[in-house]
């Protein structure tokens, strides 16, 4: 059996109604049998929508079937206990050209009871974002599931919610449970459990192309709310030139933002885990044994967990900002 080594994938363009163009102007992202692309699933494991590679000697096969010859090889063996073949995260990018529903996911317990899922943890990287942009992330005070439903009932929901100002470089981490929506102007980077279920709860009176209102999930979402309140909803870090710095870590995931000027050594000989690079600026070499591949902006890459120690280098005078994703 040939070695593994990191792989590419066809990104995956999703048309939506908020949908823009910032994905190909920003991320070189390609999707011209779509209008606009609301968007782009870069590594997948979501039933319908798995990944295919795009480089290498394994073109062609999906991320699915990857999983079942490689196993442990290639997601680390506690994650291949735990998962099998169904691949545990979602990495996206998304551009809202409009505010996106306000919505909440189910937590693991419920997904499972109801819809036979994993629930949907998820972050937000806020990759760029237009002067003024805003988006929703929790209850802007602590609030109980009447006053929810009556807001709902009377239309003013949005008054309960946390809504603030974003620029490039926020981080937010949404747990199953948070109500949150991503404003106008913005574009994310998202890694999330893999999952599709969302409740919808209020999606400002817009309707689809045919002229009718949204469905909306209020029944299901009321026992899906965590109605708690945070005084900081925003990951609060530091970021340090070649050096990994943490912005989310949780029993899902754990990202890292990691800035290149240099030539960084990755060492995961402990972690028995695949890592993902998401390129969000720049370029740069990932090398292992005799072998490269160079990252561009809007790359995602998949390290498999049998290359336990690698290089990140960029060219003399260049630079580079990835994220950095694996199951700990």
């Amino acid at each position: 059996m040939n070695n593994l080594y990191p792989l590419k994938f066809t990104p995956i363009c999703k048309d939506k109604i908020w949908g823009g163009n910032k994905l190909h102007d920003l991320l070189n992202k390609e999707f011209p049998e779509l209008p606009n692309c609301g968007e782009s699933w870069e590594i997948s494991g979501v039933q319908d929508d798995i990944s295919v590679v795009s480089n290498g000697f394994l073109t062609g096969n999906s991320l699915e079937e990857l999983i079942e010859v490689y196993m442990g090889d290639l997601v680390g063996e506690k994650v291949y206990e735990k998962f099998g073949t169904e691949f545990p995260l979602l990495v996206k990018f998304i551009d809202a050209n409009d505010y996106l529903s306000i919505q909440v996911h189910p937590n693991d317990e419920l997904a499972l009871e109801r819809h036979d899922s994993f629930g949907k943890t998820e972050m937000w990287y806020v990759v760029q974002a237009d002067p003024g942009s805003r988006l929703i992330s929790g209850f802007s005070r602590k609030v109980d599931k009447d006053e929810y439903l009556h807001s709902v009932e009377n239309g003013t929901l949005e008054e309960l919610l946390n809504d603030e100002e974003v620029k490039a470089g926020d981080v937010f981490f949404i747990p199953a449970g948070r109500v949150h929506a991503i404003g106008k102007g913005i574009v994310v980077a998202e890694i999330q459990q893999t999952s599709d279920v969302t409740y919808r709860i209020y999606d400002f009176n817009r309707v689809d192309d045919k002229g009718n209102p949204r469905e909306l999930h209020t029944d299901l979402a009321v026992d899906a709310i965590d109605y708690s309140f945070e005084t900081n909803y925003r990951n609060e870090y530091q970021s340090s030139d070649n050096q990994s710095v943490t912005l989310v870590a949780c029993p899902y995931f754990t990202t890292n933002i990691l800035t290149l000027s240099a030539t960084v050594e990755r060492d995961f000989t402990d972690r028995d885990t695949f890592v993902i690079y998401t390129c969000l600026d720049g370029d740069c070499t990932l090398g292992w044994e005799d072998e490269s591949l160079t990252i561009k902006k809007g790359d995602s890459i998949l390290v498999p967990a049998q290359i336990t120690n690698f290089m990140l280098s960029v060219t003399t005078g260049g630079n580079a900002k990835l994220l950095e994703v694996y199951i700990k």
